[in-house]
């Protein structure tokens, strides 16, 4: 009987390390948290039409989009960890939802295995050209001598929108009122009409608005300027010290996933990200193509997680 249950091991792992190491052998599933036509969901297809090519199957991008994404996350919490279904989120939901919900159907950090890094992407801080402010101390001026009688905007209460927002008025101590909307179109569309003072964009609408004289682009978030945007200087240049919000997307699976399949698929990230077909589509929405290990992106994952959530504490948002 004990020899019957080795060989039954035995050839089960060699099944197990066969399916690995020919892996992929069918269509690859890509889920995305967000509805087609977001920057989300474009860099997915950008980059899924290109690993197709490169790994030799499908790579289908599904969207799922709804509750801040959080319904894409539990499908893939819960699916099979074999490689074939995996998701491009947005990282920083993903860390804003760790503190935003009170309750999620899954961990985190613990129910998935994380993949690779693919962007980056900073948000831009805009006013309507009618705005006095030319420079980021001077809407603070602005805002703080007129406490609650301005406005600004964001893609919905608990967004990142949201709470780069709320980081600037604490930062800054200041009294703006938060006129939520339905998403970032819709915020866009109300600092074109002048309808609130100011929104931390996205880049794509906020860049070609800023060149295009409908909008006054005063500086974006990151450490450093962004190519799209040379002459826009960051926070911290414009004088609001340790101020960093960067919008990275990633890959994760669900937990459990052989390391050799996260292995092939991080190298498989990591060569189509480098390639000057995706790096120009990243320019073109704002992003800078980057790539990581699974373990250096786990660790920035916890980081996110750990610096966002005092930040969703003092906003107030809550999701549930």
């Amino acid at each position: 009987m004990r020899n019957v249950l080795v060989l039954a091991v035995l050839a089960i792992a060699s099944v197990t390390a066969h399916a690995q190491s020919d892996y992929p052998n069918k269509p690859v599933k890509m889920i995305v948290g967000f509805a087609a036509g977001g920057i989300s969901d474009v860099l997915g297809r950008a980059v899924a039409a290109k690993m197709t090519t490169t790994i030799g199957q499908p790579v289908i991008v599904e969207n799922k989009p709804g509750a801040g994404t959080t319904i894409a996350g539990d499908a893939v919490a819960k699916a099979a960890p074999d490689g074939y279904t995996i998701w491009l989120q947005d990282i920083t939901s993903h860390a804003i939802n760790a503190s935003l919900y009170t309750k999620l159907p899954y961990d985190s950090v613990r129910d998935f295995t994380t993949v690779a890094l693919v962007a980056s992407t900073p948000l831009m801080l805009v006013v309507h050209p009618s705005t006095q402010a030319k420079s980021v101390k001077e809407l603070a001026a602005l805002l703080k001598a007129n406490p609650g009688k301005y406005t600004y905007g964001s893609s919905g209460t608990g967004t990142i929108l949201h709470l780069a927002s709320e980081l600037f008025n604490s930062r800054e101590g200041l009294q703006v009122l938060h006129v939520p909307y339905k998403g970032s179109g819709p915020a866009t569309q109300a600092i074109l009409a002048g309808d609130v003072t100011y929104v931390f964009s996205t880049m794509p609408p906020a860049v070609s608005n800023a060149k295009a004289g409908k909008l006054r682009a005063l500086a974006v978030t990151t450490p450093k300027r962004v190519s799209t945007a040379p002459e826009v200087p960051t926070m911290i240049e414009a004088g609001v010290p340790n101020f960093e919000i960067i919008l990275y997307s990633g890959v994760l699976g669900p937990k459990g996933m052989d390391a050799a399949v996260v292995k092939k698929l991080n190298a498989e990230f990591a060569k189509v990200v480098a390639t000057d077909e995706i790096k120009t589509v990243f320019q073109q929405l704002g992003a800078d193509a980057i790539s990581s290990s699974p373990e250096s992106f786990h660790d920035m994952l916890e980081k996110e997680i750990a610096q966002l959530a005092p930040v969703v504490k003092a906003s107030g948002a809550r999701a549930d």
